[in-house]
């Protein structure tokens, strides 16, 4: 194949144009790792459930609420001087990494448990919650993992309690739902013996749905929960250690713990058992 001068001066333009596109989308994709891109931008997205009460959820207003909602406005606040400058998107449990490596929010608090398996793909900043998988049933009659051997049991698809039981015990079935509402509907229809999920949570829904009630609070290993950033971040994470450190230091932690839990969980759940104190 001959190519004259022309053509040949075309190609090599052309193969200039991309280099500099590239070099571009390389430099945009930087700054979008920065701190300094979320001021600029002067919008923090922070994803967090929509159906987990008292974590993250619509209130009858229609409007965002919870203690992870309350802690991430304060985030925003002490960020970007003012907790309205921030937009929380709903995600589901499966596919919420997916949300924060595709760019869609700057900050992952949709409960999120801290594991070796979630540290590979994204980072942690400082825990601000402590939980363990706890398993709730009709009158708390499931009080062993044994008596579930060739039953059902509900729990939600990409949490710990679904990782845990895949793995550890193959004997139990597992009904697997998308979203918090489906699987306590399940529940409560009687579709499983019993559903697990975050002590933390199960707690709270327990004592709004009686004859409901948990009768395993705590399997395995007590874990923490933590705000995650995308990998590499590591400005916007040492701003998250200092922000989480602070918080707790101040009574921040105890304050939200008042205004969000405390309604749910009444004298019954010790705070010292959920946040982390000054």
């Amino acid at each position: 194949m001959i190519f004259k001068k022309s053509n040949l001066f075309h190609l090599f333009i052309f193969l200039v144009g991309i280099f500099f596109v590239s070099c571009s989308d390389s430099k945009s994709v930087k700054a979008q790792n920065s701190l300094d891109f979320i001021k600029k931008e002067g919008i923090l997205r922070v994803g967090v459930f929509s159906d987990k009460p008292p974590f993250s959820y619509i209130n009858s207003r229609g409007e965002f609420d919870g203690f992870d909602v309350y802690i991430a406005k304060r985030i925003a606040k002490d960020l970007l001087g003012d907790s309205a400058k921030i937009e929380f998107v709903p995600v589901e449990a499966a596919a919420r990494v997916e949300f924060l490596k595709s760019r869609k929010i700057d900050l992952l608090m949709a409960n999120f448990t801290k594991t070796r398996e979630r540290e590979e793909v994204v980072d942690f900043a400082n825990p601000y919650m402590k939980v363990s998988i706890g398993i709730v049933s009709e009158n708390g009659k499931v009080k062993s993992i044994s008596e579930l051997k060739g039953k059902k049991l509900i729990v939600d698809k990409g949490t710990t309690a679904d990782f845990y039981f895949t793995k550890n015990h193959p004997e139990i079935e597992l009904l697997k739902y998308e979203q918090n509402t489906d699987a306590f509907l399940a529940l409560k229809t009687r579709r499983a013996e019993a559903l697990a999920h975050d002590n933390t949570l199960i707690f709270a829904w327990a004592k709004q749905n009686p004859p409901f009630a948990v009768g395993m609070s705590s399997i395995g290993d007590q874990d923490v929960i933590a705000p995650a950033v995308r990998k590499g971040e590591k400005e916007f994470l040492q701003w998250l250690d200092d922000e989480i450190t602070q918080l707790a230091e101040s009574g921040f932690m105890q304050e939200a713990y008042d205004a969000t839990l405390k309604p749910f969980y009444g004298s019954e759940i010790k705070p010292e058992v959920v946040i982390f104190e000054k």
